[in-house]
């Protein structure tokens, strides 16, 4: 979490700032970094441990405000998972009521998944359902993925 957190009101020229009172936050976190191809090492700009947060909720508590930066990204991993796995890009129709039962179509496909796997769907299981369903693939290619996921998890669970 943070261990310091600062705010003060904003300052800078008259003409770059917006027409109403805004909060500069300052947290103080501890740098991610990757632990990709680069062996530990950061592949994106280095930081000094300081999140900035300007808002216009002038009576929140600092802490508050950062919980709520926190929990932003939890909600933002999980649109990239309904985006990149279930395969939800693009709308297919944009009425509330399209949108809702998009939604729920993917939401449903994704725990029919994790109950047939018994493991958290992935892009590529998500393809070969695809697959199947239009016909690429054939039951017996979809039910050999299934298996190798399993006989994965079977190995994984003996070490």
């Amino acid at each position: 979490m943070c261990s310091a957190i600062r705010s003060w009101n904003s300052a800078g020229k008259e003409e770059s700032r917006p027409d109403h009172p805004i909060r500069l936050l300052e947290i103080q976190t501890t740098p991610h970094t990757s632990r990709g191809k680069y062996k530990g090492g950061s592949t994106g700009a280095s930081t000094d441990g300081i999140l900035r947060i300007a808002t216009n909720l002038l009576h929140v508590p600092a802490e508050v405000i950062a919980l709520i930066y926190i929990f932003r990204w939890t909600i933002e991993i999980f649109f990239r998972f309904f985006k990149h796995v279930l395969g939800c890009r693009h709308l297919l129709s944009h009425s509330q009521r399209g949108i809702e039962i998009q939604a729920y179509c993917a939401i449903i496909a994704c725990l029919l998944i994790s109950l047939w796997t018994g493991r958290k769907p992935t892009l590529r299981t998500h393809e070969m359902i695809c697959f199947y369903f239009s016909g690429l693939a054939s039951a017996e290619e979809l039910l050999a993925h299934i298996a190798k996921l399993k006989s994965r998890d079977d190995v994984a669970q003996k070490i």
